[in-house]
């Protein structure tokens, strides 16, 4: 790939790219798949010690009794941190002075406001003299009636939902065009709790030295972290060093510190030596997030022509007792489909439950499958194939703004998808496909959607004098491939190959590369690189075609194209000179600058910024066991310029493995008599795995979207999530003729459907 990009607007630097756009192999591939990689659990300084939680097993109440002394006459018990000795904090955790910051469960009294909130921690030589001590603890409770579920406790309409978005919207008279359409649908659809379940738990190393803390420990957000523990320290940013140079997924729940890790810090400070903590898996429900559930009434109004008259998407959700996160689940509706009147709201139920925050697409994920749900029944109220509904309803502009965005792409994206799926034989009628094997096929479609979100990061560039490069960027790669994606990014801005780039990332001592989160990692980290690499280059053209001893002496008008370790004069290639010889003539061993990225506000302004795409998916179903097996699933994607098409690929992959999953396998069951999450691990906590999933494309369609960024980046993290659950439960649908409005679709759904 050959590529010029100014540097700068007046003297006109130019270079070229080569690495972008390759689907060059994980960087850090190699070190994962040979136990190399070092996570933070895997840390031990000397003198480490090991904590353990204790946490409730109510979920509304108080604890009246813990047994510290049994506790600490375990011999391998060093000391149990509880709220009567928990080191002083400078900050109220329950304080909170900006929307992505949350209220932390640290000992604060002895109120207990979820189940498995933690209610005290055990530090101890062995893991298992800690585990043991916790089990001593033998809490007793002052127990109150758990609010669980959607109808747990009187609703409320929240003042925003999401993160500052209006809870609330509404463009003409939906009430009207409902009540004149000649085509209508109004139904129901539940979504249930999901937890966070990377293979990586939350963990943290964390030792102090003086009022230094140094720590180990996953995060999708360095610099945000770095913040938050010092405020709640009393410490200067700059003596909190956390190293996070992998993390074992994320998906969300490690975008913000959480209280788990800040308890082990403070038993940290309270033993006066290193210690570790490690949540168990079944401790992950309940401190960290989790993505909340979702009753949403859909009411669809369409006309002669099958043209969309009124869209009005209501959502039900919770949040927990004393904070505040309400998943944007209704908002799925601004973007897609054209109509005169829309209208989006939202209402809350409190419950004791941990905080729902942000789970991969939050509000996407859940609000898509109840719309892509309804535009189908709506497609089969008009007697239309669902394909051609939605063909003649996709959104020119962005139906609530009116602003214009990339709509042919996504055009694009249905067309790639039918053709590579073979949509055409689809009967319009459910129920009329069979293999040789009699079982029930279905083919269902959805649209996927996902904003184009950007940051603020910032990165510095070096050029040396043996000719090599250096990139630093704070970035986080929680699997996705950021530490591949971004090094070629930052070969590029360099004109240099990726071998001749030292990339540094992945510690908080590094410029800020923003937040791994909302699948703008890549064009926020990746901006900031590029105009890092574009400003050093045009220092090193500078010194070069400012010194007449140079062969590119005088060539700034004209300027240069930085490539392969060289700066070449962009009207005559003919005359070159090396970046060792710039900087030897100037007797410099190296040139740095820094680059920064940040949205571009006005093109936010004037453009709807998103992601699109189309998904297909066919089922099979066993007409007697209603078994459901998703045997093929094909996804068209729309996600501007791909920086790696390989790891692309994956992240889109893993978007529609979750769709499935999403439309078929997780639930997280409640007892609504303790208030506990009954299926709090990987054994009954459902997941597809690879035979679930016989057959799964991803497409990418070719996008040149000039206002996103200057690399026309969009992400590709989430919005694969987004058209793919919609899409099984309408092929679920063909293939049976019943109509499930509640997910997961489970087999009794099918045998012993429900009526209406």
């Amino acid at each position: 790939m050959t590529s010029e990009i100014s540097l700068t607007p007046s003297a006109a630097h130019l270079r070229h790219g080569s690495n972008i756009g390759q689907p060059l192999t994980r960087r850090d591939g190699v070190l994962k798949v040979t136990g190399r990689a070092r996570y933070a659990a895997d840390n031990h300084p000397p003198g480490m010690l090991y904590a353990v939680l204790a946490v409730s097993s109510i979920a509304r109440g108080r604890v009246t009794f813990l047994d510290v002394l049994a506790a600490k006459a375990h011999s391998g018990v060093v000391d149990v941190m509880t709220p009567a000795n928990k080191p002083p904090l400078a900050e109220d955790p329950d304080a909170k002075t900006n929307p992505f910051m949350f209220r932390l469960d640290l000992l604060q009294n002895d109120r207990v406001r979820y189940a498995n909130q933690p209610i005290a921690v055990v530090i101890a030589r062995t893991l298992e003299a800690a585990t043991e001590g916790a089990a001593l603890l033998s809490p007793h409770y002052e127990k109150l009636p758990a609010r669980i579920g959607l109808d747990g406790d009187e609703s409320f309409v929240p003042p925003t939902v999401g993160v500052g978005n209006p809870a609330n919207l509404q463009r003409g008279d939906v009430e009207a065009a409902l009540a004149a359409a000649l085509y209508r649908v109004d139904a129901t659809y539940e979504t249930p709790a999901q937890y966070h379940n990377p293979l990586e738990p939350h963990a943290i190393v964390a030792a102090w030295n003086g009022d230094a803390l140094s720590i180990d420990t996953p995060s999708q957000g360095l610099a945000m972290a770095q913040a938050r523990i010092a405020g709640l320290f009393g410490i200067a940013p700059e003596k909190v060093h956390i190293r996070s140079p992998f993390l074992g997924g994320g998906f969300g729940c490690k975008g913000l510190i959480s209280g788990p890790q800040i308890l082990g810090i403070m038993a940290a400070r309270l033993v006066g030596k290193p210690v570790k903590l490690v949540l168990r898996r079944e401790q992950m429900y309940g401190p960290v997030g989790h993505r909340a559930p979702t009753r949403q009434t859909l009411r669809i109004a369409a006309d002669g022509d099958g043209k969309l008259t009124a869209i009005a998407h209501h959502a039900k959700t919770t949040s927990s007792s004393f904070d505040d996160f309400f998943e944007p689940a209704a908002d799925a509706s601004h973007t897609l489909y054209a109509s005169r009147a829309i209208a989006t709201s939202h209402e809350v139920v409190r419950v004791d439950t941990g905080t729902p925050m942000f789970m991969r697409a939050p509000g996407e994920a859940t609000g898509s499958i109840a719309l892509e749900s309804a535009i189908d029944e709506a497609a089969e109220a008009c007697g239309m194939d669902p394909l051609a509904f939605r063909l003649k309803n996709y959104a020119e502009v962005e139906p609530i703004s009116g602003k214009p965005f990339s709509s042919k792409a996504l055009r694009a994206c249905y067309a790639r998808g039918v053709e590579r799926f073979g949509w055409s034989p689809r009967p319009l009628a459910p129920r009329q496909m069979r293999d040789d094997a009699g079982f029930l096929v279905g083919y269902g479609m959805g649209t996927a959607t996902f904003p184009a979100l950007m940051f603020e990061a910032e990165a510095r560039a070096v050029v040396r004098s043996d000719g090599s490069g250096l990139m630093e960027t704070g970035a986080h790669d929680m699997g996705q491939g950021a530490s591949t994606a971004l090094a070629q990014i930052a070969a590029d801005g360099l004109g240099l190959e990726l071998d001749q780039v030292e990339f540094r990332t992945g510690t908080s001592d590094l410029p800020d590369a923003g937040i791994a989160g909302g699948s703008a990692h890549t064009a926020t980290a990746g901006m900031a690189i590029h105009n890092a690499g574009a400003a050093v280059i045009a220092k090193l053209a500078d010194l070069a075609t400012g010194n007449e001893r140079s062969p590119l002496f005088g060539a700034g008008n004209a300027g240069v194209v930085a490539r392969g370790g060289r700066l070449f004069r962009r009207d005559d290639e003919a005359r070159s000179e090396s970046y060792a010889d710039i900087l030897g003539r100037a007797g410099l061993k190296e040139i740095e600058a820094r680059g920064k990225s940040a949205a571009d506000t006005a093109a936010h302004a004037n453009y709807a910024m998103h992601a699109h795409g189309a998904v297909f998916a066919e089922v099979k179903v066993d007409p007697d066991l209603g078994q459901i097996r998703v045997t093929r699933m094909v996804g068209a994607f729309a996600a501007g310029r791909v920086i790696n098409p390989r790891l692309a690929r994956s992240q889109l992959l893993g978007g529609m493995i979750w769709g499935v999953s999403f439309a078929l396998h997780e639930h997280a069951v409640m007892d609504r008599r303790s208030g506990r999450t009954l299926n709090a691990d990987l054994a009954e906590y459902h997941v597809p795995v690879n035979a679930d999933l016989p057959s799964l494309e991803a497409l990418t369609i070719d996008e040149h979207d000039p206002h996103v960024n200057a690399l026309g980046i969009k992400g590709v993290g989430e919005i694969g999530i987004t058209g793919s659950a919609g899409a099984v439960a309408n092929a679920v649908w063909h293939a049976t003729g019943i109509r499930v409005r509640r997910f997961p679709i489970r087999i009794d759904d099918l045998v012993m459907p429900a009526s209406g």
